[in-house]
């Protein structure tokens, strides 16, 4: 064979070799960038996510703080004479609501079967006062709170022992002789009560002197309304003042 066509085959091998080789090394690269990458993407995709836990955990150990520490300061203690019992009342509006009954059972002439003053209610002053006043008996009744001028009723005429603040189940005009039914309920509210001493009386002629009243103590000491009902009555209550 000629020699010069053996070098020409020779150099054509070469020739085919290298552009395999490189064509095959130009690749390597573009296949490496690609999944590194992807790589770096998957990572801060998880990293973003890892983060929201543990901020759900602050949120719900903050509440939980903050209802620990509500309940801590709506906590109040009162202490109460002994035998007192708490009146309904709404502090929001500071009203106590005071329900009486005339009933069939006990005196003739009772509040909540009470009479001649053993039923003592006390109001922190400036509080509003409302009577609801129910009458179980077959004659009339009427409630009302007068700044009494002397320690018990003795006047078939409430007005002359003193100062009518409000009417329940009456009016000026007709109190000694009108009042509520038998079976039915009135009510009636007195805003702002002042300290000082009070009845709660009947003022159909003649039924407070015969014992259908209460006391009503209004102070500035008295936080909680209350009342305490005596086991025996009343003839008089030095301890204040009237008029």
């Amino acid at each position: 064979m000629n020699s010069s066509i053996i070098i020409a085959i020779i150099v054509i091998v070469i020739i085919i070799a290298g552009v395999a080789a490189y064509l095959t090394l130009g690749h390597h690269p573009a296949t490496t960038s690609s999944t590194t990458s992807s790589a770096t993407t998957t990572f801060l995709t998880s990293s973003t996510s890892n983060s929201v836990p543990p901020t759900s955990s602050s949120t719900s150990s903050t509440t939980s703080s903050s209802t620990t520490t509500t309940t801590q300061t709506a906590t109040q203690t009162v202490t109460l004479p002994p035998g007192a019992n708490v009146l309904p009342y709404n502090p929001n509006n500071k009203t106590v609501f005071i329900y009486l009954t005339v009933t069939v059972t006990g005196p003739s002439f009772n509040y909540n079967g009470t009479a001649y003053g053993q039923m003592k209610l006390y109001v922190p002053a400036g509080w509003n006062v409302m009577i609801i006043l129910t009458n179980d008996q077959s004659i009339p009744h009427n409630a009302n709170i007068v700044l009494n001028e002397t320690p018990i009723p003795n006047n078939s005429n409430i007005s002359a022992d003193g100062k009518i603040l409000l009417y329940v189940g009456d009016s000026p005009s007709n109190f000694m002789s009108n009042g509520v039914q038998p079976g039915q309920t009135v009510i009636g509210m007195l805003d702002n009560i002042s300290a000082g001493y009070y009845w709660i009386a009947c003022g159909i002629y003649g039924h407070a002197e015969s014992g259908m009243w209460a006391d009503l103590i209004v102070s500035s000491s008295v936080s909680v309304p209350y009342s305490i009902i005596s086991s025996s009555t009343s003839s008089t209550s030095s301890t204040h003042s009237w008029g």
